[in-house]
């Protein structure tokens, strides 16, 4: 997960470099910002000249929502305290937040979020630099196809969880949601109404399930009040 989100690196210091940021400018917003969707939407708008500016942090902050929404789910995972609190929220991204949730214990997935947080944070930020400096000798990032390996890493993770029909129908659809409206809006928003889609349709879902039928009776065995259970005989 790291080498694949790392390596599309290449691609934002190219273009950063091709919107009128130095390498250095370039370099901070992999460091300090770290979050693609938000990078790519940020020097994107900026590309269009320094008027542009106040539009851009607006976007890139609120693409950066989703990462506050994760850290409600991953603080309660590492219980963590001071600096340690910190470096977390840095490396509170899509994938670490992927990875993390998706083991089956607590600690596999402490590891799974510092391992792939720390991997993608060194691996896009090397990558960053790479594509600033040699961006135009490399031609096209997508003739590489790192513009997919990300997604291929993505839905590697979500296969395995989609063990029920209503999973695999909300992620149908969140997908389906996202490619419609990838052509039309700027890098990001797709992921962000895709993902508010399948939180609706989750708790709609939720919503509209079958309650458990009540427990009666007053024996472990749901035997009826003053009966024995349907397994024990009568004296």
């Amino acid at each position: 997960m790291a080498v694949a989100t790392g390596a599309y690196g290449i691609s934002f210091g190219a273009l950063s470099v091709a919107a009128g940021l130095d390498i250095w400018q370039t370099q901070v917003l992999s460091l300090l910002l770290f979050s693609g969707g938000s990078q790519f939407a940020f020097v994107g708008i900026m590309a269009g000249g320094p008027t542009g500016a106040v539009a851009a942090v607006a976007t890139s902050t609120l693409l950066g929502v989703r990462n506050g929404l994760y850290g409600l789910q991953v603080a309660r995972l590492l219980e963590v305290r001071g600096l340690r609190r910190l470096l977390a929220a840095q490396l509170t991204i899509d994938e670490s937040t992927a990875v993390g949730v998706a083991q089956p214990e607590a600690r596999a997935g402490r590891l799974g979020f510092w391992a792939t947080g720390g991997g993608v944070f060194v691996c896009w930020n090397a990558m960053t630099l790479l594509g600033a400096v040699v961006g135009d000798q490399l031609g096209d990032p997508r003739t590489y196809g790192l513009d997919a390996a990300a997604a291929a890493a993505f839905c590697g993770l979500l296969w395995p969880r989609l063990k029920s029909r209503d999973a695999f129908a909300i992620a149908v659809v969140a997908g389906v949601i996202a490619v419609v409206i990838a052509p039309h809006a700027p890098a990001g928003v797709p992921v962000l109404v895709a993902a508010f889609a399948a939180l609706i349709a989750a708790f709609w879902g939720n919503a509209h399930r079958d309650p458990a039928a009540p427990h009666h009776g007053d024996g472990e065995d749901g035997a009826a009040p003053g009966t024995t259970g349907p397994r024990e005989a009568r004296p």
